[in-house]
């Protein structure tokens, strides 16, 4: 799955438009490499996002296409 539509998908960002900027100025890691908003995400991947002075780091446990609002944090675990 796309990098961006899985920052959607599992909430981390709530629109696929700004995960996709967010990718763009670089502000997206996907194990410790500057990511690309295409960038293909698997389980076992970690994700950094840096929010203006503060990092939100996560690990991917699982990969869906779509996903219920409560079952969203299932997909992930902060590190």
């Amino acid at each position: 799955m796309r990098l961006d539509k899985y920052l959607k998908v599992s909430r981390l960002i709530k629109r696929r438009t700004v995960a996709n900027e967010a990718c763009d100025n670089g502000r997206v890691t996907v194990n410790d490499k500057v990511a690309k908003a295409s960038t293909e995400v698997k389980e076992g991947d970690i994700i950094t996002i840096s929010f203006g002075n503060k990092d939100v780091k996560v690990q991917v446990l699982d990969v869906q296409e779509t996903v219920k609002k409560d079952e969203a944090k299932e997909l992930f675990k902060y590190l």
